[in-house]
């Protein structure tokens, strides 16, 4: 396993981290056994990073597979989730609540989850700055960080709003310049921050379902490479990266993960190799029906749509399939963690369609997502959502209480 430092703090992190979002199931709920002996293994070949979030509801199930010792290996990261935050207290109950979830006393790297600009403008409306503040002074967290959905120019003023020492990024060949991209990448890494990459494989769209337009571009590579192991190498390529997430679940997953993880140095990849990963990412742009580069010089929208993402939906489906999903995709990150960022909110100012290098028809565009996109589960998802959030806050409020009298 290589391990890389983080400038702020000085701790040596494993390249490769596993990403909890997406453990092992059976009949449909998780398969405790089958996660704790991938997690387990997974540690026991090197890896000392496990990410995971009070929202993927399995925290009990991370902190007891990190039993038997394993705690005192890896670095635990978990998250404040912005959407379950309605008043300053409600960020100690869920705090309150994840330690007792992986029945531990602190944690080790705690993020502010999926930031956008509705996430942030909550965070510093109820204090969470300051929150975090007296967490690390009470020994409660050692790193302070954040996870980010947004555009660069928030990136960038959110990685300036305070003394960070690492942030979560989505990043991989198809998303070099959408969301913070590259441009935050080596943001972050000039201020020192340890840099973690979620992602990876874009939701699996770059290891399954592969165009054969694609899988042409890739047989021509000399040394012969799966679509995972090209996709993982091109992100540990960069130096600015600190380490990368998958959400592994298969055990032949894990295997050819750590084995990369052994062998992929910055700065390794040919120039031929990065050719050829730029042919890849050309061919997925040319199969968009937008093709939008997420440039994002069309933001921020007086109606609030996220145009970048609106397209970035619209075109993982024509390009990957599964358009169901790409729906409740659509619907939870432009309904719910983003709230009212939908296509149909456009108002047809033109203001965005003037800023576009590529001269798109971006209103026209908005409407063909819009209706495509939208329907049933935009009107559902979002009330549906926000109910559970209300419910699941009330029962953390209980639990906390309880806690507290208990201690």
């Amino acid at each position: 396993m290589l391990y890389r430092e983080i400038e702020k703090n000085g701790d040596e992190l494993s390249v490769l981290g596993f990403g909890a979002m997406r453990l092992p199931t059976n009949n449909g709920r998780a398969d405790e056994k089958r996660a704790t002996e991938q997690i387990r293994y997974a540690i026991d070949h090197g890896v000392n990073y496990i990410d995971t979030a009070i929202a993927y509801m399995n925290e009990p199930l991370v902190g007891r597979a990190l039993g038997d010792g394993y705690r005192e290996k890896v670095k635990i990261a978990t998250k404040l989730p912005p959407w379950n935050v309605n008043k300053a207290e409600d960020m100690e109950n869920i705090f309150k609540v994840q330690l007792e979830n992986f029945n531990i006393n602190y944690i080790d790297y705690y993020m502010l989850h999926g930031l956008n600009h509705p996430g942030w403008e909550k965070m510093l409306k109820f204090g969470a700055l300051e929150f975090l503040d007296r967490l690390k002074s009470e020994g409660k967290i050692i790193n302070a960080g954040f996870s980010f959905h947004g555009d660069k120019e928030l990136f960038k003023e959110i990685v300036d709003a305070y003394d960070w020492d690492f942030c979560m990024i989505q990043y991989n060949y198809l998303d070099e310049k959408n969301q913070a991209g590259k441009e935050g990448l080596e943001y972050a890494a000039e201020k020192g921050l340890g840099i973690i990459i979620m992602e990876p494989f874009r939701g699996g769209n770059l290891t399954k379902n592969i165009p054969s337009e694609v899988e042409d571009i890739w047989n021509q590579a000399e040394i012969k490479r799966t679509p995972a192991e090209w996709a993982l190498r091109w992100i540990l390529n960069h130096p600015e990266v600190t380490c990368v997430l998958s959400g592994m679940n298969e055990e032949e997953h894990i295997k050819e993960n750590l084995r990369i993880a052994d062998e992929a140095l910055p700065n390794s990849l040919k120039s031929e190799e990065l050719e050829l990963v730029e042919k890849v990412r050309d061919k997925y742009r040319d199969l968009m029906k937008i093709g939008c580069t997420g440039c994002q010089y069309c933001m921020p929208c007086p109606a609030g749509v996220d145009i970048a993402r609106c397209f970035e939906f619209y075109d993982s489906t024509y390009i990957f399939g599964n358009k169901r999903m790409n729906q409740l995709q659509y619907a939870l990150g432009l309904g719910v963690f983003h709230e009212g960022a939908y296509a149909s909110k456009c108002i047809k100012c033109g203001k965005c369609e003037k800023h576009c290098p590529q001269d798109l028809p971006i209103m026209d565009l908005l409407d063909d997502v819009s209706g495509d996109m939208e329907g049933v589960l935009t009107k559902v998802v979002p009330p549906v959502f926000k109910f559970y959030l209300a419910i699941n806050g009330r029962i953390m409020g209980r639990k906390a209480k309880k806690i507290s009298k208990d201690n």
